[in-house]
């Protein structure tokens, strides 16, 4: 299927506008497929283009008086020729159901046998749906009929005409909408209604789920309650769809998606079990993002997905905000700090970097491409850093001229800029050049004298830039002083690398008695790595457990993981850190966090006799923090799991699954009975018989994603066997069930049982990548990886599937990126038989 570039993008905008579509959509006609009209009304200023469809079997094109034969279909496209200058082209097709989580998705329910649809058309997948001009600025309104089961519920981006007949759902036009925000949701959805200053709010989920929806419905209704009120704060712009819908969709690919009037998200979310207030804060982070783009994407929209950024960096950004200032998650920058910056540090680092406003992105498939730690992470902190240079009031000034002057159309980075320089009255060309147009990170590093009298006697932050990408920007930072009894002063500074090629002296702090702790980027404005002076360094295992500000800590944790990652730091160093600190941490997100990115260090980065001391010291360090938490809160079930993911202990293991020992007020669910068996079937403590059982008991869609997880990671040859050739061959299970399986396979206790599949990936991946949608495909390539054979012989033969030149993209980035991974993870492996030599 050719992937629309952007010059046919450009050349289509510029001679089409579309006036409106109705879409007809019949799913009655049985499990594989359903039927498929639409009309669009559209005006040509030249006589022939094309609409894009992929019809299962295409029955009938009509454009204006003539009938087209729909044997011209050439893959996707269907040529219009002849056009007038007011066109209606009418396409009947028999669409096909998806177990993709694109285009109609179907899924039965395995719970009660309840079948269930939902639309998914980004990026390019409404064709999967109804013919169409498929790409961001040809935006329309959208009519829609469904004739489904009169026991169902259907519900789409418009609000339902009134009156509908039995078994038929007529909805009213939406305000322009790009074709990617098409959705709608149908089956035997249960619903929660509510309302908030006008606005009709509305929560759906599969029935199977409703206990575990209407438990949490207070909440989320609150949360979006709060979040609408601040972007009414925030905006001269009310949100102008109308309603306001939510639904939990099963097997869903994404987080969630921002199509107005009825978002969508991975029904995940819906809790099952008990969880902590870290996933609790995540879901609320999710709904602020996702309203975010009503204005970010949706009122406005990118011409073309080379401004990305515009819909992804600002709902990351606005997202983490308005939790943080609405929502009672007041930490939701601390938990930026730490993670999703991460994320964004390690797409920044790796081979496929990219600008966060690329100056082209040459097709649609390329773009899918850039979802990534970059157009989320690294974009919000620019503009974090951005609302520190030029003050809330200016960039809001700016965001509120741009969708004035944009409302329902469509903008770019240049518009952006112009409603930001008028606003501000600052011209921000050279800022934008350095910030959104290069890539990379910049690392600010300490550098501190002290005199005989523990006084400063210099102290200077450097900013450096990898030789690939030599740009140092400049930064507006806080400097925080922090002593050993946590009290802290901070200090504003302009980092300004034309002024000073890259190291600012602090003049201001000459005199000034040492710290015990010196942090750069205190407070987190700003995008870079940061690195500590060696006495600072040194300080702060000492300073965490008395330092009462948890972004500071965040910061602190963040450093030092990222030092590691990066060989300036042993792993130890981490290890040494988490017994000092952490069974006295008092933040979950802070605690979570650290035990996944730590764990992934240790997995990774240590060999196997050192890896298994490392655990042992974890363990007993959540074993402490267990201790000490207060029975039935957050910070409990954190411990708990992170000592159930290090833990060589399966007696331990399962006397919590029989009930024995297990700490008062810790809930021993279904979740956590699933995370027990899992690392039970990793040590070898429990089996298939195990497995049947637990999945007897959890008949659900999620038990049988941790069952097939659970099956991927059994030690046993025939199991991998099996677990494989779904990986690679089998496309009749769900994404989600595939997913699972691939997330299951490799473990660093089967380095042995594994070896043979590690050239087996590289053989057999790239057939594999063409058998899926890419998306699925990317997305199973990525969890198939063998990331714990840190040996040279797998970067030579990722060297060697690189080489070819029949990869698909989404492959190439996968195995691209991985392969940088896995050279860091050998560097500081080297770097730890050098120290311990």
């Amino acid at each position: 299927m050719p992937s629309l570039s952007r010059a046919e993008s450009t050349a289509r905008g510029a001679s089409l506008s579309v006036v409106s579509y109705h879409v007809d959509l019949d799913l009655t006609g049985g499990d594989e497929r359903f039927r498929s009209r639409v009309t669009i009304r559209f005006r040509a200023t030249g006589d022939e283009t094309f609409v894009e469809v992929k019809p299962a079997t295409l029955l009938a094109v009509r454009l204006n008086d003539r009938d087209l034969d729909p044997a011209a279909l050439d893959d996707n496209r269907l040529a219009l020729t002849g056009l007038a200058e007011e066109n209606t082209l009418t396409v009947d097709a028999e669409m096909a159901y998806t177990n993709t989580g694109e285009g109609m998705h179907r899924f039965v329910d395995p719970a009660d046998g309840e079948t269930y649809l939902y639309a998914m058309s980004f990026l390019d997948d409404v064709q999967r749906i109804f013919a169409a001009f498929d790409q961001p600025d040809l935006k329309a309104p959208v009519t829609l009929v469904v004739t489904a089961p009169e026991h169902w519920t259907v519900a789409a981006n418009g609000a339902l005409a009134a009156n509908p007949a039995p078994g038929r759902w007529e909805f009213v036009p939406t305000l322009p909408i790009a074709t990617y925000f098409f959705t709608l949701i149908a089956g035997p959805w249960h619903v929660r209604r509510d309302s908030h200053d006008g606005i009709p709010l509305g929560v759906y989920c599969r029935r199977s789920l409703a206990e575990h929806l209407d438990a949490d419905a207070d909440e989320i209704f609150t949360i979006t309650k709060q979040c609408l009120d601040r972007f009414h704060q925030l905006f001269t712009e009310r949100y102008p769809f109308g309603k306001y819908d939510q639904a939990f969709v099963p097997e869903f690919n994404a987080g969630a998606m921002e199509n107005p009037g009825l978002v969508t998200f991975r029904d995940d979310y819906v809790f099952r079990s008990a969880v902590t207030d870290s996933e609790r804060e995540e879901r609320a982070t999710t709904i602020a993002h996702e309203m975010a783009h009503m204005w970010f994407g949706d009122l406005v929209t990118m011409r073309w997905w080379d401004d990305l950024w515009l819909n992804e960096s600002f709902a990351e950004y606005l997202g983490t905000r308005v939790t943080a200032e609405a929502t009672r998650f007041d930490q939701a920058w601390t938990t930026f700090a730490l993670l999703r910056k991460a994320w964004g540090y390690a797409a920044d680092q790796r081979p496929s970097t990219h600008p966060v406003a690329p100056e082209q992105v040459t097709d649609a498939a390329e773009a899918l491409l850039n979802f990534d730690g970059i157009s989320y992470a690294k974009g919000a902190s620019v503009l974090r850093q951005l609302v520190a240079w030029l003050g809330d009031e200016a960039f809001l000034a700016g965001l509120n001229d741009h969708f004035a002057r944009h409302r329902f159309g469509n903008a770019t980075l240049a518009d952006l800029l112009d409603s930001l320089n008028a606003a501000s009255g600052r011209e921000l060309t050279d800022w934008a050049e350095s910030w959104l147009r290069t890539a990379q990170v910049n690392t600010l590093r300490a550098e501190v004298t002290v005199d005989a009298d523990g006084r400063y006697a210099e102290v200077a932050v450097t900013q450096t830039a990898p030789p690939s990408h030599p740009v140092l920007r400049p930064h507006r930072i806080g400097v925080g002083r922090y002593a050993v009894d946590g009290a802290a002063e901070r200090l504003e500074v302009d980092l300004d690398p034309k002024a000073d090629d890259g190291r600012t002296v602090l003049t201001g702090l000459v005199g000034e008695p040492a710290a015990a702790v010196l942090l750069p980027n205190d407070g987190d404005l700003t995008y870079a790595k940061i690195r500590l002076d060696p006495a600072s360094a040194d300080a702060v295992p000492l300073l965490l457990p008395r330092l009462n500000d948890p972004l500071a800590r965040a910061l602190l944790w963040g450093g030092t993981l990222d030092a590691v990652t990066d060989g300036e730091r042993p792993v130890q160093a981490v290890v040494d850190l988490i017994e000092a600190a952490l069974p006295a941490e008092t933040e979950v997100i802070i605690t979570s966090d650290v035990l996944a990115m730590s764990g992934s260090l240790v997995d990774r980065y240590l060999d196997p006799p050192a890896r298994q001391a490392a655990l042992a010291r974890i363990a007993d360090a959540c074993h402490r923090l267990l201790d000490g938490a207060a029975p039935g809160e957050s910070l409990q079930l954190a411990a708990a799991r992170g000592l159930i993911a290090v833990t060589t202990d399966g007696d331990l293991l399962g006397g919590w699954l029989a009930g024995r020992e297990v700490p008062a007020g810790l809930p021993i669910d279904t979740e956590l009975r699933w995370s027990v068996l899992a690392r039970l079937v990793v040590l070898g403590a429990a089996g298939e018989d195990e497995i049947a059982a637990e999945s007897a008991a959890d008949p659900s869609a999620t038990g049988a994603e941790r069952a097939a997880t659970c099956r991927a990671a059994l030690p046993d040859p025939a199991a991998k066997r099996a677990a494989w050739e779904i990986i690679v061959s089998n496309t009749e299970l769900s994404n989600r069930l595939v997913e699972a399986t691939a997330a299951g396979f490799w473990r660093p206790e089967q380095a042995e049982l594994t070896a043979d599949y590690v050239t087996r990936y590289f053989a057999d991946m790239p057939a594999a990548a063409r058998l899926r949608t890419p998306w699925v495909a990317d997305g199973v390539a990525k969890l198939a990886f063998p990331r714990y054979a840190v040996v040279s012989s797998t970067r030579e033969a990722a060297a060697a599937l690189l080489a070819r030149d029949d990869l698909t993209p989404g492959l190439r980035r996968v195995v691209t990126d991985a392969d940088a991974d896995l050279r860091r993870a050998l560097v500081a492996r080297t770097a730890v038989a050098a120290m311990t030599a």
